[in-house]
């Protein structure tokens, strides 16, 4: 099942192209990198696929729902989460699953099972009732990820998520998107990191709002003939003529 089409997808700012006739599909629990240096095209392109912001041509579907009539459901069935933390600091831990809970629809008495359950897994019993701002930036991360698939989204679209995190919170927050993935939620994901590219069932490169690249990570290594992902970058955007 293909939980992302995107079918020669083109954003205009006047005369600016930001995204340039991009093509590609994603399937139903795939980790699927979406790559690029500043300016490339990847923050326009997430914005559509979230339901944001129309493209100026082109056709796509998010979830199954078609990106210019069904942007509603689209934003019902995915989750999402950005690079500046996007939870409530002056809430508590519990408190934050409380709003974004009844946000997402969550009945009450699930809501709180499911409460109840999160906390136990990332550990962080003795810190539910304290004020998100005063727990760890690791640990927000966790928290902030958790929240986004807290309603069993089909996609959830995370924005440079591990940005300034240690690289031990780093590895287990990838442990996190890989139980995201086995249960089947589809994972896009932006990253600088290249060695998180590693982790991702394909990547997509863009340079200057264009696709280079769309393969396997291993793949792109061999046809490159490149020792590591950041080598595999390095080859692709140093043409680059735009960067923000």
């Amino acid at each position: 099942m293909k939980t992302i089409i995107s079918d020669h997808i083109t954003k205009k700012f006047g005369d600016f192209t930001a995204v340039d006739n991009i093509s590609f599909e994603v399937s139903q629990g795939e980790i699927f990198g979406f790559l690029g240096a500043n300016g490339a095209g990847k923050t326009t392109a997430m914005r559509i696929f979230c339901g944001l912001s129309a493209p100026t041509s082109g056709k796509a579907s998010v979830a199954g729902f078609d990106i210019y009539r069904d942007t509603e459901k689209i934003k019902r069935n995915i989750g999402y989460m950005s690079q500046k933390f996007s939870l409530y600091e002056n809430l508590t831990v519990k408190e934050n699953l409380e709003f974004f809970g009844g946000i997402y629809g969550i009945p009450k008495k699930e809501l709180k099972t499911k409460s109840e359950n999160l906390i136990q897994k990332l550990d962080m019993q003795t810190e539910k009732n304290k004020l998100v701002s005063e727990i760890p930036l690791g640990w927000k991360q966790k928290l902030a990820f958790s929240v986004a698939i807290f309603h069993q989204p089909k996609i959830v679209f995370l924005d440079e998520p591990t940005g300034g995190v240690d690289p031990v919170t780093r590895r287990q927050f990838w442990d996190l998107i890989y139980e995201a993935s086995e249960s089947g939620i589809t994972v896009f994901v932006t990253t600088h990191y290249m060695d998180e590219a590693e982790y991702c069932d394909r990547v997509s490169i863009m340079v200057d709002g264009k696709i280079k690249a769309l393969d396997a990570p291993k793949n792109l290594k061999k046809e490159l003939n490149a020792e590591n992902m950041d080598d595999v970058f390095y080859k692709l955007a140093r043409g680059a003529k735009r960067s923000e």
